[in-house]
Parts: structure tokens; sequence; C-alpha cells
């Protein structure tokens, strides 16, 4: 079931969000988010308003504060139960109240309640949060601000009728009625490089002739209609940091605020020669997303491919690029779960046939969104000997059940690694940063404009390199004083990937003020040590963004063993609450609670719920499906009438209104779509006439020439001399048979034809094919040719390329 529920009032009035405000204050790759919503209740009764404010997987709120007028409360952290209560009793009783409170179904979700605001009254509420950086391919650290929520999808069999279970709201594109201002303040170690986005900023400000402090902010104007995400890239950025922060004066020694927390940063550089280098083993697994809202488009604007379409090009150029003696198989998932072979085959010039044909015929065409069940179904199946397990997962993060996947990856970490990918608008960062730090694998998020592609071989480069292992910490001290590790043990690095390590520091130590840690790991069976100095007595920070991040790691971890062990559960929980009460960061178990005590009198007039909306730019949970019967329409038709907060649209999910090749098709649909029209229109009120009277953007499909040369490569890596690579390197057969040179195969000159035709018009895009091109040059040396720089150079001739042999590897 897909919650899409709309504007739950008794009246079409704008809501009562204003706008946001952002400050956000960076320190290497860790960061301190603060916002401020502003309320006004325009409403002629007390509201209740609910807004949805989706966080970054790794955030920990350590902040929650609400002012109604003049009267300003800092809210505590309670156990989650009593805070509601408390919540609860405050309306009843005529007080204003405000509640924060992580969604029991996914940890990057927080539902706001406002509480109750007497007519025409203005409120502020402001929220905190610490959150560590994400590390991208190109070694850049993201910062996101999630702006849409998809609607969660809700598996068949779930409770879905708990209140912790938060309901969002969409509206057109244009139509939010609150904006967005956000200023950043970056900090760091070493020099800052540059900083991106995918809104307009404006210029970037230095504050030190070093360019280790500067400041940015969003263009004026900016409204909070996509999701705003800033990259942030610094010089030597792979230079490991031991960061100690000093306890909170209030608290108590001993306790985690009130000793030092030391943060390591991890970010080891890989040598040419070990990136160079790809393993032939492994056994690598596929999952992909089939659920209708894979059909939604990758972005806005004409032309643009539909997410199931990227993924299609996507498989094909992994399959191309797997090298031999793998095993493989595809899995694509929705309500249910289907397989292209019923167990991992090995990699062949047959099976890698088969499996493109099918994904051929792939379609979006598998309902809902349900990732439970084929991780199971795999997790079920042994692994193969000497074939390392490498999960691929593809999907738009349209699930509701996050943590029950967490926890079940989390189980079978040590059988496999996980390289997630994030597609499309509201992709859950929770659910895809989750899978990969549980499977020790990377995530990656493919927004805006991003082609899946280029992210995707990325991450198929760490799946083929050997990555560091063998990982010990070993902290040296003086006497007097201990470490207590608050993460869980490093385990593997990848290439790109940052481990972040949080310590408490107990005690202290008469004379020396100066500790070290030494990080000892192995590359490419290569032994590698690092040794860091670090202060024992650092200046006082008010913000304890790493105290707090370190509290937030431990939370996560008792989280988990909560969940695996029944027998301890309850003294498990009861840790958690501890922690999160003394160091003020939100967990699954306790909630954010504040109360306004007025003068106490019962509220008079009906109290409103109003849920805050979201803009939406897709019409991704349409009505129509395109193999519908007739019959079946007006069977769609009733049950889209039957509730304006809960409805069913069916198992598939499109994107747009489809037209019906038959009259009497596009008749009874007509009739639907314009029942559905007023629906919207009338119980709803935030579909324009535009948005169902205007024309779907259609894309002619375009063929890639690169995509066409890559499809006919064999899984050998070499090529055929044919008409097919003659057209995609714009000869004729015979233009391109005449120039090889004499006693040279046929295959090892079309193979030498389509490297140097990608080395001298593709090279842009060398990421997306340099696995191919490695299995090909291999090939081509198999063959033992004694003529190569013969065919380079003939290859050059015909082609107008200037290629050298040695660029090609061989």
């Amino acid at each position: 079931m897909v919650n899409c529920c709309g504007l739950v009032t008794v009246k079409n009035e704008p809501v009562p969000l204003k706008s946001i405000a952002v400050e956000v204050s960076v320190q290497g790759h860790v960061a301190t988010v603060s916002s401020t919503l502003q309320y006004e209740n325009q409403e002629q009764s007390p509201l209740e308003a609910i807004f949805v404010f989706p966080l970054p997987g790794e955030a920990a709120v350590c902040r929650f504060s609400a002012k109604i007028g003049q009267t300003e409360v800092v809210a505590e952290v309670q156990e989650k139960q009593k805070a509601q209560e408390q919540y609860d009793d405050a309306l009843s009783s005529g007080q204003q109240a405000f509640l924060l409170e992580e969604s029991d179904e996914s940890p990057d979700v927080f539902k706001l309640s406002v509480g109750s605001l007497p007519p025409g009254e203005k409120a502020s509420v402001s929220l905190d949060y610490v959150t560590e950086l994400a590390v991208q391919a190109d070694d850049g650290l993201r910062l996101c601000l999630p702006a849409v929520l998809n609607p969660r999808y809700q598996p068949q069999g779930s409770d879905s009728g708990s209140g912790g279970s938060a309901q969002v709201s969409s509206v057109p594109a244009g139509s939010v009625p609150y904006s967005l201002s956000l200023s950043a303040h970056v900090s760091s170690p070493h020099p800052i490089s540059r900083v991106e986005s995918n809104c307009p900023l404006d210029p970037l400000n230095y504050l030190n002739t070093e360019k280790t402090q500067a400041t940015v902010s969003l263009a004026a104007g900016h409204q909070f209609d996509r999701d705003v995400e800033l990259l942030l890239y610094y010089q030597d950025t792979h230079q490991p940091t031991a960061i100690v922060e000093a306890a909170q004066a209030s608290a108590k020694p001993g306790s985690l605020m009130g000793d030092p927390v030391v943060m390591l940063s991890l970010y080891p550089e890989f040598p040419k020669d070990v990136m160079s280098s790809m393993t032939s083993h492994g056994e690598f697994l596929f999952v992909v997303d089939r659920s209708g809202s894979m059909e939604c488009p990758m972005h806005l604007g004409s032309g643009s491919q539909d997410r199931i379409g990227s993924a299609r090009d996507t498989l094909l150029l992994l399959l191309k690029s797997l090298p031999m003696g793998c095993y493989f198989n595809i899995i694509g998932f929705g309500s249910s779960y289907e397989s292209f072979f019923s167990k991992s085959v090995e990699y062949s010039q047959k099976t890698m046939d088969e499996a493109l044909q099918k994904v051929k015929e792939m379609r979006a065409d598998l309902g809902g969104t349900e990732i439970l069940q084929p991780l199971k179904h795999i997790y079920s199946q042994p692994c193969l000997p000497d074939q390392p397990r490498q999960l691929f997962l593809f999907t738009d993060g349209e699930v509701r059940n996050t943590k029950e996947v967490l926890d079940l990856v989390k189980t079978n970490a040590g059988s496999h690694r996980c390289f997630s990918f994030g597609i499309g608008k509201g992709a859950s960062t929770a659910l895809i940063s989750g899978v990969a730090k549980q499977a020790r694998g990377h995530a990656q998020f493919i927004t805006g404009q991003d082609r899946m592609q280029p992210k995707v071989m990325q991450s198929l480069r760490f799946a083929l390199q050997p990555a560091v292992v063998d990982i010990s910490v070993k902290w040296n001290v003086p006497k007097g004083v201990s470490v207590t590790p608050l993460s869980p043990p490093i385990r593997v690095v990848f290439q790109g990937q940052r481990a972040l390590l949080y310590a408490q520091l107990t005690g202290e130590s008469s004379g020396d003020t100066e500790g070290s840690v030494m990080v000892k790991y192995s590359l490419a069976k290569q032994p590698v040590e690092n040794q860091l100095s670090f202060s024992l007595k650092p200046a006082e920070d008010a913000g304890m963004t790493v105290h707090r991040l370190g509290a937030r790691t431990l939370i996560q971890s008792l989280e988990v063993e909560e969940g695996e062990q029944d027998g301890e559960k309850e003294g498990v929980k009861e840790k958690v609450i501890e922690l999160s009460i003394q160091s003020g960061v939100s967990s699954a178990f306790t909630a954010f609670i504040a109360v306004h005590k007025g003068d106490g009198e019962a509220l008079h007039g009906q109290l409103l719920r109003r849920q805050v909306p979201t803009p939406n730019w897709y019409l991704c949970s349409s009505v129509l499906e395109p193999d519908m019967k007739l019959s079946e329409l007006d069977d769609r038709a009733d049950q889209l009438m039957c509730s304006a907060s809960e409805f069913e649209v069916g198992t598939k999910s499109k994107c747009k209104m489809r037209k019906r090749n038959s009259m009497s098709a596009q008749k009874a649909k007509g009739s639907l779509a314009s029942r559905v029209k007023g629906f919207f229109s009338q119980q709803l009120g935030f579909f324009s006439q535009q948005d169902f009277d205007s024309p779907a953007p259609t894309s002619k499909p375009v063929r890639d020439p690169l995509l066409q040369l890559i499809s006919l490569q064999k899984a050998s890596g070499s090529w055929v001399l044919e008409a097919a690579l003659a057209e995609v390197l714009a000869k004729t057969e015979e233009e391109v048979s005449k120039p090889k040179p004499a006693q040279v195969d046929q295959d090892v000159w079309a193979t030498v034809l389509a490297l140097v035709w990608l080395y001298g018009f593709k090279m842009e895009a060398q990421e997306e094919w340099q696995f191919l091109a490695m299995k090909a040059v291999s090939w081509i040396q198999a063959q033992k040719v004694a003529s190569v720089s013969e065919c380079v150079q003939a290859g050059n001739t015909l082609l107008g390329c200037q290629v050298q042999k040695d660029t090609l590897g061989l």
C-alpha cells in the first residue's frame, strides 16, 4: 500500500509552514546542521500540524526547541512512550506541546508534531543535528538536505496502523508555500578546493589565506523544491586525522559526555599498481528494483530516460565487464521477486547472452517495493567456495521496513559485501547507506542529471580490486588513562571509502598530555602502518559534535544488538535509553518533548490536524496500468473514491496516464481520468488542471554508439568483424575489412579497432568501459599476435585517430 495522504483539513487553505532557515557548520568530515522552521496558524480554530522531517541516515538529533509568541521552550529527551503520553496530556489540557520522534520504520524519518497553536498564533521550531559526511567516488564529501521524501511502501501484511507511521503529503512543484535559506561555514585541517551544489550558490568566500575556512550560501530566492546537495572537496584528503573533543563541563566524569572523546579518520590512498589489478573471482548478484516507481524519469526535462531503462543499460555494462571465471545472477524485485537463474551460474558466452536477452525484456512491472524477501532468499543460498559474494542493490529507496532490512543485512554481513545505489529523488539515505555500511560495501546516490553507469562502474572497480583488510587499531595512552571504543571494529576499507572511529578517553595522567594511535592494515598483501598523535587536553568545544556522533554510533550498535539478543533485549534497550538521555541524542526508543504550560484552560473549538506537504515533481502514484482490462477500470475508480487519506492505486505505479491503442480503451480511461481528476482536485485540492491536461513528455530512443559497441563484445573480451561493428565505426564492411594486415585473425583486427575507437572517441566515458577494455587487451595478449603494432597503426589510419599502442595497454 502506498501512503499518499493529501491536505487533511476541513478547508483548502495554505499550510502553516512559512519558511525554513538552515545553518551548516562543517568540520572536516563531520557537520552540525541547525534548522529553524516558522509556522503560522491561519485557521479560525486551534491547529495541530504534523511535519515529516527527513534526515541523513547517520544523523544524530541533538537539540530541539519551540517558540510560541515570545515564549521559548527547549525540549528534553525522554523515553518514547512517556514523551507521547506527556504530549497527549498537554494537548488535552490546553497546553502547547511539541514532539519529535524517530519513525518506527526508518531512522531517517522524524515526525514533528507541532501541537496546539491558537488561531493566528506563530510558532518557531528549531532542530539541530550532527552528521558524518558521506564520501563520494571522486573524493567529495556529500551533505544532503532531503526536501522530498518519496511515499514509503508498506509491505503487504505489515501493521500499518501504528501511530508511528509518518504520512507524507505531496503538492505540485512550484506550489510549495514555504522557502529555504541555507548558509554553510566550512573548516578543514586541509585547504578547501571547492564547493559544488545541484542548486545555485553564491561565490565561495575564503576566510583565511590558507583556504582552510570558507563560507557559502544558496543563492537568494531558492524554493524548497528539490534535494539540496552540497559537495565539498579538500586537498590532501587521504591523510589520516585524530581529533579529540573535551568533556562537557557539567557532565559526570566517567560518563560518555563527562570524558574526552577522540575521532579517528581513516581514508587510505591506494597505489596505482593496486588500482590496476583486478580479481577474476567472485559471485556477483545484481538485485534490481522493478517496482512501478522505477518507470519515473531519472530527472526533469524532456528526453530523460526512465529509471528502469537506465538500469537495463547499466546491467549491459556490468555483464560485459565481468571477468571470466566468476559467477553471477540477476534478481528483480517488487511485491514479489524473480531470478534470471535458479542459482548463480558461471560467466560464459552462453550465460551472458541468456542474461542479456532477459535484461532487454526487463520492465518495472512487479508492483511495490519489498526488498526483505529477495534478500532472505539470497542469504539462504550457500556461498560458493573461493568466490566471494558481491551484492549490487539498485532501488529508488521507497521502502518502509528499513530497520528490518538493515538487521537482516547486519546478521549476514560476514558472508558478503553490498554495493547499494539510491536512484532518483527521495531515496532513503538510511536504507542505501545502511545496507552498504552493514555489509562492508559502498553507497552511491544517483540524483538530478547524474548518470547511473559511471557510479555503478566505480563500485564495480571497488568490488574487483583488493581491499584494505586485517585492520588493527592500537591506542597508546599514558598510565591512568583508558580507552573505550564506541565504534565496532573496522573489518574492511575499499578504495574511495572513509572510516571514522570513535573512542572514549577515561581517567587522567599526571604527566603526559599526549596519546597516540597505531593503525595497521594489509593492502594487496603488503603491510601498512600509520601512527597519529593527539592531545589529551583539548580546548573546550560547546558544540560537542564528536561526542554526539560517538554516542549515535554506539546507540546504533546497541539497537542492532537489541534486535538480535532476545534474552537481553530489555537490558540493551535500557542502555540505549540511558545513553540517549545522557547525550541528548535521539534513538528509536526516545523522543524529544517540549511542553509550554499556559493558563491550563481547556481548548475551545475543534482541533484541526494539518499535514504539511513536501513537493512532488512526479505523479508517480498514478492509477492506470497499460495492461488493465476494461472491466477493471470502474473498480479502480471506485477504489480511488473510497478515502481522501488512504486508497489503493494498484500494484503498479505509473508516472503518467498512458493512452491505449483501442478507441474503447481510450474512452474508458478518459472517463476514469475525469473521475480521478475530480477526486484529487475536490477532495485533496493540490493538483491543478494542468497536471492532468499537459501531455507527458515523450523521448525518442537514441542509439548510443558506445552502448552499441559494448553490446557487440563477447564474454571473452573480443569483438567479431561484422556489419554491426562497421556501423558503430561509421564505415562499411568493406572499408573495415580491407585494411586488415595479412596473417592477422579477423577477431583480433576487430578487437583492436574497437579499442582504438574507444580510446580515440570515448575517453570522457572511460570509467564506463575500462573493464571491458582490460578484458579485450587480455584476450589479444593471449592470442600471441606478432603484428599488434601494425594492427594499431592500420586502425588509426582507418578511423583517423592517433592512439598509441602503449595507451591501449598492449
